[in-house]
């Protein structure tokens, strides 16, 4: 499954990179985080979507605590 999703307040460039790097850690997962649209493109499979992306909201939340993921 592919979905993308707007984040909002995500101040660092520097930050988006370090997410998409984290969150492509994950088995399984594909991710694109672009600082200029203020988007995240997730590709992951289908069975574990949902859980995949709590684990890629925390990751966020860690890196840029008030970047939030409008789901």
């Amino acid at each position: 499954m592919k979905k993308t999703f707007k984040l909002q307040d995500l101040d660092c460039a520097n930050c988006a990179a370090k997410m998409e790097n984290e969150i492509n850690k994950l088995t399984g997962v594909e991710a694109s985080v672009s600082f200029m649209t203020q988007k995240l493109t997730v590709s992951a499979p289908d069975e574990s979507f949902d859980a995949t992306l709590k684990q890629i909201v925390k990751l966020c939340k860690k890196i840029e605590p008030e970047c939030k993921i409008i789901i």
